[in-house]
């Protein structure tokens, strides 16, 4: 079984997305822009509100909403005249769980440990300095912070960010966290780059990441790298617990080997099979 290769090389390399490429089809990227316009603030948006939204002029955002009504990602209210995401969206987001193969293997063994544990957990992939949640599965016991698949959170105050760069070569994870822009979430977050280092070390010699309250307040997070048929991490598995259940020792000391463990057993589903002999 083979796992898709992550952008990790052009991250490395400092490069987004090739726009000057003869290849890149603007129409394509300006129709994507004005779908990821839409969010919790902007829920319901005219054409003149599209256009800056997204930053294109506003013919071109009649043109591609108008497309887009057609082919059924969006909906045009009649009276309001505003536009809004269908069902569509969802329909195609959902495609990306039911064809990728590490969240097919991953599955059986993320709801065992939820099972287990009695707590919500995730898997996450990166994207660009995000992690991406992919597949929650949620825990029996009410939970204080809720993580929604296709939630994005900052790679460098997350513990499923963490473990993923500490599943990168140390000198690629050491120049990524030099280039983040990062910024305090709560009065706990860690900002400085050489101590940022200095924790996904730590979860390098120790096979695990962990935050506390560093993104969200009273939450802490278990996490561990999944390495992709190359050696190198490709997600992460996390648990979430609340402190008003859980102390930090304890999540510390029955949570992470509890993690650790479903991430290497995932992550040996993808290690490249060796010869046998005749």
């Amino acid at each position: 079984m083979m796992l898709e290769k992550t952008d990790r090389e052009e991250l490395l390399e400092g490069e987004g997305k090739d726009a000057s490429s003869r290849l890149f089809n603007n129409s394509l990227a300006k129709a994507f822009s004005l779908l990821e316009a839409f969010g919790r603030d902007r829920r319901a948006m005219n054409l003149p509100e599209m256009a800056m939204a997204a930053g294109i002029t506003k013919s071109a955002a009649q043109r591609l909403a108008h497309t887009l009504v057609s082919l059924g990602y969006l909906r045009k209210d009649l009276y309001s005249r505003k536009y809004t995401l269908t069902a569509r969206v969802v329909e195609l987001g959902m495609r990306y769980t039911t064809t990728s193969p590490l969240i097919e293997s991953a599955n059986p063994y993320l709801l065992d440990l939820s099972i287990k544990c009695g707590e919500t957990v995730n898997l996450s992939v990166p994207d660009g300095t995000d992690m991406v949640f992919v597949v929650s599965f949620p825990g029996h016991k009410q939970i204080s912070v809720q993580l929604p698949v296709g939630g994005r959170y900052p790679i460098y105050c997350t513990a499923a960010g963490r473990a993923y760069l500490s599943g990168l070569p140390k000198e690629q994870a050491d120049l990524l966290l030099r280039r983040y822009e990062t910024h305090s979430y709560t009065p706990a977050t860690i900002t400085d780059p050489d101590e940022l280092i200095e924790r996904v070390d730590e979860a390098r010699n120790a096979g695990f990441a962990y935050v506390n309250s560093e993104y969200f307040r009273g939450d802490i997070n278990i996490a561990a790298p999944i390495l992709g048929v190359e050696g190198v991490a490709v997600a992460a598995v996390g648990v979430s617990v609340p402190l008003t259940r859980w102390s930090f020792p304890e999540a510390y000391e029955r949570l992470a080997p509890l993690v650790t463990e479903l991430a290497q057993t995932v992550s040996s589903l993808f290690a490249p099979k060796r010869p046998t002999g005749l």
